[in-house]
């Protein structure tokens, strides 16, 4: 048995989330494109119907965990030869739980299908019913990685699984242009991956891979709650596009789900990011080092920051030539909700569930996605009525934002730091970075309204360009980040020597 760590040297926080970031990056591409090669493949009724297909996967996956993959962040650290205990309990109820979801979903296909109005559905429902199973059988997989700080083997993890995932839907779909062996691409997909976390699991923990029931009381104490809260948190978090399916045929919600077109790299970093910080927090905690916490915060707050802002504005000045060049003018309905959704790349510069969830603050976490959840449906209707599909992402991210206020108030009675919970000056400076070079973009674009190739390229360097070279201007950036950023690229590229696993 072996669960010695990477390495003898921990990493920062900022070169940890860095290595989990590469990883996620190496399949960039691949996890983007693959809606833009299936909505280009099939009709917009047909992917409408993927969409919804997906919309319920998302939905379940991380009900049905009741939190026990994410209690490894909480548990693993520091757990030295009880890991295995709690690796194994964690797998035995996910697999519980996939079973139970697979059930759920061959009973109610017809229910479903009804509810979304859309009758092919149901017949599509044995393939997602088997996917969820094997991914939430192999849900704590990366988790388990990053939790004792194997960075690299979680990084590898995360590209190479993207990469085949991303294989596996586009191939049929190229190839037949039939959804079912579009379907069937992934539950090979996962039926790979759940073979793995097996192999995985039995090479790290060997006999220690076994059920505790003593551990396993600590770990429904932790993720339990977690798992009501999460119930409340994908609700609200989806509930927009139910709303939107529920009302609209397939085609018009293939319009809005474009609109809502997640950007992958963004749920790389501040996933990645998340983790790191929460594995950071049980380590000051085991050191008594609870001062660290908000050091940790804030400076995970800034860099997120750092990213985030500067990526909206790109994204603002080219949402139009974006949406379009990659699906089609079919689509250009999408770009308005498009822009409204960017707001929450913006808000997810506060990781503040990571820290809420560190400090087992779980009930304040269901209060506050119970109000989220009565917000959005509250402001769904009139919104819709109000201002069409745009009016569903704007119910979202008002509710989004101004539960990360509530929580972010709360964050700071627990450090006990009143308004130094968030480090106000660098986010003003990064915030007037993205506000110039948006309007540097716009300005550049405006001449070149005719050839929208032309105004993409031109707009995206332009605001980028900008970003960039006020961030360094300004001196947004330290010297060490700088270094750390450098080194993070020679390791993308394949030039770092491979015994190196910190990140500065």
């Amino acid at each position: 048995m072996t669960t010695a760590r990477d390495t003898s040297g921990a990493p920062s926080l900022f070169g940890a989330a860095a290595l989990l970031m590469t990883g996620r990056t190496i399949a960039f591409a691949a996890t983007f494109l693959t809606p833009v090669v299936l909505a280009r493949c099939f009709t917009p009724s047909e992917f409408g119907t993927y969409k919804q297909l997906f919309l319920v996967f998302a939905t379940l996956f991380p009900v049905a965990q009741c939190g026990m993959a994410e209690s490894l962040f909480y548990f693993l650290p520091g757990a030295r030869d009880a890991a295995g205990r709690y690796v194994a309990n964690s797998t035995a109820l996910l697999t519980a739980a996939g079973l139970a979801t697979a059930a759920l979903l061959l009973a109610g296909d017809g229910a479903i299908a009804r509810w979304l109005g859309n009758p092919s559905l149901a017949e599509y429902m044995p393939l997602i019913a088997a996917f969820s199973l094997l991914m939430l059988a192999s849900a704590g997989l990366e988790i388990a990685m990053t939790a004792q700080e194997s960075y690299r083997r979680a990084a590898t993890v995360y590209a190479i699984g993207d990469l085949v995932r991303g294989a596996c839907l586009v191939a049929p779909a190229l190839v037949f242009r039939r959804l079912d062996l579009v379907l069937g691409g992934v539950v090979a997909y996962a039926g790979a991956r759940f073979l793995l976390t097996l192999a995985y699991y039995r090479h790290v923990f060997g006999a220690a891979l076994r059920l505790d029931g003593r551990r396993l009381a600590q770990q429904l104490a932790y993720g339990v709650p977690f798992g009501l809260a999460v119930v409340l948190e994908i609700a609200q978090a989806n509930y927009h596009q139910y709303a939107v399916a529920h009302y609209f045929d397939a085609a018009t919600f293939a319009i809005y789900a474009v609109g809502c077109l997640q950007i992958p790299f963004v749920d790389f970093v501040a996933t990645s990011a998340g983790s790191v910080m929460m594995v950071r927090f049980a380590q000051a905690r085991q050191d008594g080092r609870d001062d660290l916490a908000l050091e940790i915060w804030r400076e995970t707050t800034r860099k997120l920051a750092l990213l985030f802002f500067p990526m909206v504005a790109v994204l603002l000045v080219c949402a139009r030539e974006l949406i379009v060049t990659l699906f089609t003018e079919r689509y250009a309905g999408s770009v308005v909700v498009f822009q409204i959704s960017l707001a929450t790349i913006a808000l997810s510069s506060f990781a503040t569930d990571a820290v809420l969830r560190s400090y087992a603050r779980m009930r304040f976490l269901m209060s506050l996605y119970a109000v989220k959840l009565a917000l959005v449906a509250v402001l769904v209707g009139p919104c819709l009525a109000a201002f069409g599909l745009p009016g569903a992402i704007l119910a979202t991210v008002a509710a989004l934002a101004l539960s990360k206020a509530v929580a972010v108030v709360r964050m700071a009675r627990l450090f006990g730091c009143g308004a130094r919970i968030l480090p106000w000056r660098s986010l003003a400076d990064i915030a007037r970075v993205a506000a110039l070079a948006a309007l540097a973009g716009f300005l550049v674009k405006w001449p070149l309204q005719d050839t929208p190739l032309a105004a993409f390229a031109a707009a995206a360097l332009v605001t980028g360009g900008v970003s960039v070279v006020l961030v360094l201007q300004w001196d947004l950036v330290s010297a060490d980040e700088r270094a750390a950023l450098a080194d993070w690229v020679r390791r993308t590229i394949g030039r770092a020597p491979e015994t190196v696993e910190s990140g500065g």
